[in-house]
């Protein structure tokens, strides 16, 4: 069987290669990029109809036979951050040849549009925190319309009625502690945070780099005032890029509280994630989807059915399924059950790309830019002063 190219060419097959490249550099690349044209027959995605009625074994089969290659872009902050995933899936599929390649969504779905654009698809799969970027999708004709097998059973706000893409995750962002640095004076809101203890203390991913961590601090900020924003600014935090840094830096014992990543609610490790009474936190279904021009359609089709099997959602890392007969352990509810969650707000948030920019700046004012030392904050407040 041929080897598959590097994921450097992974990255950037294609005559528009160097305008992929171009977006890595490019940290203000908005999400929605527009690919360089569309299909002439581009159309809304058909309709599905029924779900899958084969087994796993037997898409199993089928993909071997249609070749036994899958490539799946997934959002992330690490090249690494997927590998868990990845083992389950070649330990239930040994033979598939998966290729997933993680990075950021913002980047992934450049990549795509210049893929699609240039006549140069590489992926299979795609599931990012880019959400928006389906419903576009969807509207351009580039994602197949599929229900794999307990698409019923999906909550609604989980999948698109058409089939044209289903949430396999269920993810909530909020801030976490170190157990042992906090002690018994564990904070339990987004105005703890501002204790004078907690100065110097609390690591953050950039609010301005990440759309998810950037919807969490409006939230802060609906509830809370700018004037949290500019106290929490006073408090000397650490920023750094990547939803994966705060949950690193507490973990390693250099930050006491880390603001703005994803955590396990009934976790009982040396982080905790805060699972707040009332306070405000996000959460969303993390999409997936088929692209209408995947060379590889049935082992996607495995992929998404594996995905969405009841072993692989009741094995999910945070409790949550996103199927409604999928109970989450005691202790906690549906994700859909929390109505400080918000779960509904961020799909809208992702759709309105020209505010998401405003709040981006807004927030680069008060916090600094993503790269380099943060800067004075437009009420002339530098971090620490």
């Amino acid at each position: 069987m041929p080897s598959f190219p590097s994921r450097r060419r992974l990255l950037t097959t294609g005559a528009g290669a160097a305008l992929g490249l171009g977006a890595l550099g490019a940290a203000a690349t908005p999400a929605s990029a527009t690919p360089a044209s569309s299909p002439a027959s581009a159309a809304p995605a058909r309709a599905s109809g029924a779900e899958e009625g084969r087994s796993l074994d037997e898409l199993y089969r089928a993909a071997l036979a249609e070749g036994g290659r899958l490539v799946v872009y997934a959002g992330g902050d690490t090249p690494t951050q997927q590998d868990g995933t990845k083992a389950a899936f070649l330990k239930r599929f040994p033979d598939i040849d998966l290729k997933l390649i993680v990075d950021y969504s913002k980047y992934h779905d450049v990549r795509i549009d210049n893929q699609l654009a240039t006549g140069t698809l590489v992926p299979d799969v795609v599931q990012l925190q880019t959400l928006q970027d389906f419903d576009r999708w969807k509207a351009q004709g580039r994602l197949l319309s599929y229900r794999p097998a307990g698409f019923s059973k999906v909550h609604d706000r989980f999948k698109d009625p058409q089939g044209a893409w289903v949430a396999i995750a269920a993810i909530g962002f909020g801030f976490m502690y170190g157990t042992d640095a906090v002690g018994t004076d564990a904070p339990r809101t987004p105005l703890d945070l501002l204790d004078p203890k907690w100065k110097g203390r609390i690591a953050s991913s950039f609010p301005h780099d990440d759309d998810a961590v950037l919807y969490l601090y409006s939230l802060y900020v609906e509830h809370h005032g700018w004037d949290w924003a500019a106290r929490l600014a006073a408090q000397d935090v650490r920023f750094a890029r990547g939803s994966n840094s705060p949950g690193d830096a507490v973990r390693a014992g250099q930050y006491a509280i880390g603001v703005g990543g994803s955590g396990a609610p009934l976790g009982t490790g040396p982080v905790k994630w805060v699972l707040p009474d009332s306070a405000p936190f996000m959460a969303w279904g993390q999409r997936a989807a088929i692209l209408e021009q995947a060379a590889h359609r049935t082992a996607a089709k495995l992929y998404l059915n594996w995905q969405l099997s009841t072993a692989t959602q009741q094995a999910s890392f945070n409790g949550w399924s996103v199927r409604t007969d999928i109970a989450p352990p005691a202790g906690l509810k549906p994700v859909w059950e929390y109505r400080n969650a918000n779960l509904d707000g961020f799909p809208r948030f992702m759709s309105d790309r020209a505010g998401v920019e405003r709040l981006k700046q807004t927030f680069a004012l008060y916090f600094g830019e993503v790269e380099g030392d943060p800067t004075p904050g437009f009420l002339g407040l530098r971090p620490g002063a």
